[in-house]
């Protein structure tokens, strides 16, 4: 089973008369870590909203963990998002009220999938990822999203990401406000867990210095031919 395949994916922006994404072929094995590089304003992000089900595509354009993304509609996309997809966003998009440790859970409240696979105690399984992202202090799980710096922010959503084991997560340029530093050793923590977790890593950026972290790099210049 793949953990991903685009195949023959068209998709416009309304409004739009250009195609923003014209891919013949991308796909992921389970367990593969592929770095995604290209310039801002490419597509990209585009790319992994249509991959996540944000937005509208044909059936049979997109298969996630062999489920076709195209083919399920409204809430029964929003399911399926939750129990095959963690997704780190480039503001990582936390509940700021919300605790630290409340975010990480929340993927296992709104699916059942996904909280099976977290284990027995879920909770317990959100503090050891949160401690294996760097943020061991009891203290830190309990404060408000808020209240986190930028970098715990991203952490926080790389938790949240993975647990209950996805099939997929999608990363839309998660270091892009880190330090040289950071930024590796970010890297390094999130390919690590879903190795762990046998989840599928697509990794967005810009950065051409984080593609040796990866199994391979593609170019999306060359590989969306609406660019060509």
């Amino acid at each position: 089973m793949r953990a991903l395949l685009v195949q023959n994916l068209i998709f416009n922006w309304p409004g739009s008369e250009n195609s923003t994404l014209r891919i013949p072929n991308l796909s992921l094995a389970q367990g593969e870590r592929v770095f995604l590089f290209g310039p801002s304003g490419s597509g990209k992000s585009t790319l992994l909203s249509a991959i996540g089900g944000v937005v509208d595509v044909s059936p049979g354009a997109i298969l996630v963990a062999d489920k076709d993304v195209g083919a399920v509609n409204g809430g029964a996309r929003d399911r399926f998002r939750v129990d095959h997809i963690g997704m780190i966003f480039q503001v990582f998009n936390l509940v700021p009220w919300l605790s630290a440790l409340e975010n990480v859970l929340l993927p296992c409240t709104f699916s059942q999938r996904r909280r099976a696979r977290a284990g027995d105690d879920p909770a317990g399984t959100a503090r050891r990822l949160l401690d294996e992202l760097g943020l061991s202090d009891p203290a830190l799980a309990s404060k408000q999203a808020h209240e986190l710096s930028v970098g715990q922010q991203q952490r926080v959503a790389a938790a949240r990401a993975l647990i209950g084991k996805p099939d997929l997560i999608l990363a839309d340029e998660p270091t892009s406000a880190l330090d040289e530093a950071a930024k590796a050793a970010f890297v390094d923590l999130l390919a690590r867990e879903c190795a762990e977790a046998g989840a599928a890593l697509l990794f967005v950026s810009h950065d051409r210095s984080l593609e040796r972290h990866f199994d391979r790099g593609v170019d999306f210049l060359t590989l969306n031919r609406s660019a060509a």
